[in-house]
């Protein structure tokens, strides 16, 4: 999907798309989703995995893995590349789209407001919220050790995000809305979704899987919950 493209052309793309955000309260949310991607060093193939839970109770309720190939190279800011079209060919096996997506990485917390939640949420029209586990971009001051406390994130004086911090004595996790979603609204939902670790579990269970499905304990394809698990 981008292997043709320079990282000139992906920035260029990457300032178009940030001309599309749109920001907005969401109403009625009774499913969310996760997503992380993992892969081998060196390796050209992308795994995968979108986790489907109710909410606010976070209960699995689906889940779906594909791979996808790419030769994008990695290259902080331009992460969209490598991973939308992998999670977009994942998205596509999911029948009842859940009503907002968490992904592993930035919204608008990123120099061109265009991280992979961002990115993906544009193309797929789709709610998003990005939560990464390490600070991109921006100002910003560490939070105070207690669950839950924040800070705001800024940049010319524009808040992107908040550092929050889900549990004492551990770093903070970098909260951001991507796309179709406020900024407020992104951190509540993700204080919902944490449990006793410090990733949200949206994110930490597809974080599961889709390792999982790398090393072969899960097979590709559409998951309901209530179905045994398709193992080898």
């Amino acid at each position: 999907m981008y292997d043709h493209f320079s990282f000139e052309d992906a920035t260029a793309l990457q300032n178009q798309l940030a001309k599309q955000l749109k920001f907005q309260h969401l109403q009625g949310i009774s499913t969310i989703a996760g997503a992380d991607i993992s892969f081998n060093k060196n390796s050209t193939t992308m795994y995968a995995g979108i986790v489907i839970l109710n909410y606010p109770e976070m209960v699995l309720k689906a889940f779906a893995l594909e791979t996808f190939e790419t030769n994008f190279p990695y290259k902080p800011g331009y992460l969209g590349f490598k991973e939308v079209p992998a999670l977009l060919k994942t998205w596509s096996l999911i029948s009842e789209k859940p009503d907002v997506l968490v992904l592993d990485g930035n919204g608008i917390l990123h120099p061109r407001r265009m991280g992979v939640a961002s990115h993906f949420g544009i193309l797929a029209d789709q709610p998003t919220i990005g939560c990464a586990k390490s600070m991109l971009y921006g100002e910003n001051h560490v939070p105070e050790n207690v669950k839950f406390a924040k800070t705001e994130i800024k940049s010319y004086g524009e808040t992107l995000g908040f550092a929050m911090r889900t549990k004492m004595n551990c770093s903070p996790i970098y909260v951001s809305a991507g796309h179709l979603i406020t900024q407020e609204q992104s951190l509540e939902i993700i204080k919902k979704c944490v449990g006793n670790y410090r990733i949200p579990e949206p994110t930490r269970i597809a974080h599961e899987m889709v390792n999982n499905f790398r090393i072969g304990k899960l097979k590709s394809g559409y998951h309901l919950i209530n179905q045994p698990l398709t193992l080898f």
